[in-house]
């Protein structure tokens, strides 16, 4: 039985620090470090920060003179970050909008996003904004979803489509960004170097639901009257019982400013 507690949304600090712990997490995590090429003495800048979990390894990388510049317009996501990176050398945390950087023209090296241009106002602003305040050759490294791949394995196949069109219309303001973000670098001036679809896959229906949310979004859509209420109780009843297997896209696109 779905009941009102699988609707109410995670703690968001509890939920990124799941995510990243993960092991699709971890994983998808070491690719965008590793496409930053990140050496001592640059500057980096992470546009939306979050409560600052890859701030850390940043600076390692960038250590000793190095500085990680962690960007956020949440109150709480600040103070978190801030409490972990205290007396972090290197590491400054700054309240901003990632449409309207506080940071000057043609100081960063790096810069990344993870998860972030999926909920942003305008993703192509963010991309004139990093340009601006990019030095020559600086690079960006992205990770977006694309929900339209979203795939859960199903005897009801057309249930899971009707689940994931809800997402893509009613949840995520940029539901198909991660396709569009290499003609968006482009568009915005930048060159794009490599473009990866990665597919993380889960065969546990509890570590899906904490990482995609399964009973709180058939909670909502079912509200919303997208899917019927015994029909969505028979289909996660379904997935509880196993065998099962959900999946969706993200991609990595790495880009870099004019040289």
């Amino acid at each position: 039985m779905i009941d009102n507690h699988d609707v109410k949304p995670p703690d968001p600090v509890d939920y990124l620090d799941q995510v990243a712990a993960s092991a699709p997490g971890r994983a998808y995590k070491r690719r965008i470090l590793r496409r930053l090429g990140l050496r001592p003495g640059q500057t980096v800048v992470d546009l939306g920060c979050g409560p600052g979990t890859d701030l850390g390894a940043m600076a390692d990388a960038v250590a000793p003179d190095g500085r990680v510049i962690g960007v956020d317009h949440d109150p709480a996501m600040l103070a978190e970050a801030r409490a972990r990176l205290e007396g972090r050398p290197g590491v400054e945390i700054r309240a901003g909008d990632v449409h309207a950087l506080p940071l000057d023209d043609g100081s960063v090296d790096r810069a990344r996003t993870d998860r972030v241009l999926q909920h942003v106002e305008d993703p192509s602003r963010v991309l004139a904004e990093f340009r601006r305040v990019a030095r020559p050759g600086g690079r960006i490294v992205m990770a977006e979803p694309d929900w339209d791949g979203l795939l859960v394995d199903s005897r009801d196949t057309a249930m899971s489509r009707r689940l994931t069109r809800f997402v893509t219309t009613e949840r995520i303001r940029n539901a198909a960004v991660g396709r569009g973000l290499a003609r968006m670098c482009e568009e915005a001036g930048l060159s794009v170097l490599s473009v990866t679809a990665v597919t993380p896959v889960f065969r546990d229906f509890d570590t899906a639901d904490r990482m995609l949310g399964l009973r709180r979004t058939v909670v909502r859509a079912t509200r919303a009257g997208a899917l019927g209420p015994a029909a969505a109780e028979e289909w996660i009843e379904e997935l509880r019982s196993g065998p099962f297997l959900a999946s969706f896209l993200l991609f990595l696109v790495t880009a870099e400013a004019p040289g």
